[in-house]
């Protein structure tokens, strides 16, 4: 079966479940992205601020774009101005940095906060006991022109599904606690981002309405 193919089957799935599909467009040609852009998908997701601003500039403006990976402080100014939603806010130091960048332009900018459930050191992301700090939580709840939107995660790259599972699964409760501890308000704070190409099936099992899926569908 050709990636079209497998793309527009995961698209519907994905549509009848009410979950949103981040196409991670990664390294992905202009034109493999317009060939989804023309079936409907509209939410891209990139991990390189280079590749980001350079297909922002040349591809549809109706286009929503996703800042996935780890970003460094530095980058910020380059995307400020357009980025849709930024899923790896991993540290307070680039949550205020996101805050600033946001008022030089004039926007809100929507973020995850990224919580590291996954036994990787590689692996990104704020502790979930740091998340809980109600002094952590009041200060990012506070920062202008940032508004968040929900968490996101990734799980161990194991083949141990089990394992897999019981992270997902402590996102999905860190994902309940942070939405009902009153810093955030919670029909705003409403993404749960979690799950890839090799194990969003198991992320949807345990409660994400938010997955980026790349390989795959491209």
């Amino acid at each position: 079966m050709g990636s079209i193919s497998i793309f527009t089957q995961v698209k519907a799935s994905l549509d009848q479940k009410k979950v949103v599909l981040v196409a991670v467009s990664k390294t992905q040609s202009h034109e493999a992205i317009l060939e989804r852009y023309a079936l409907g998908q509209r939410v891209f997701g990139e991990n390189r601020v280079q590749e980001l601003t350079q297909k922002q500039a040349a591809l549809p403006k109706d286009i929503q774009w996703h800042q996935i990976g780890h970003l460094q402080t530095n980058k910020v100014k380059d995307i400020a101005s357009f980025v849709t939603l930024i899923h790896a806010g991993d540290s307070l130091k680039l949550l205020k940095k996101i805050s600033a960048e946001a008022l030089k332009v004039n926007r809100t900018i929507e973020v995850l906060l990224q919580a590291k459930v996954a036994q990787e050191e590689a692996k990104q992301g704020f502790d979930p006991s740091t998340l809980l700090q109600k002094s952590l939580l009041s200060e990012i709840a506070a920062l202008p022109n940032l508004q968040v939107c929900g968490l996101m995660g990734m799980a161990s790259f194991v083949k141990d599904q089990e394992q897999v599972k019981l992270e997902f699964r402590a996102l999905k409760d860190l994902f309940d606690e942070l939405k009902k501890s009153g810093h955030f308000k919670p029909e705003v704070f409403q993404y749960l981002s979690m799950g890839m190409s090799g194990d969003y099936q198991i992320a949807l099992s345990e409660g994400a309405n938010m997955v980026r899926i790349g390989s795959l569908i491209f």
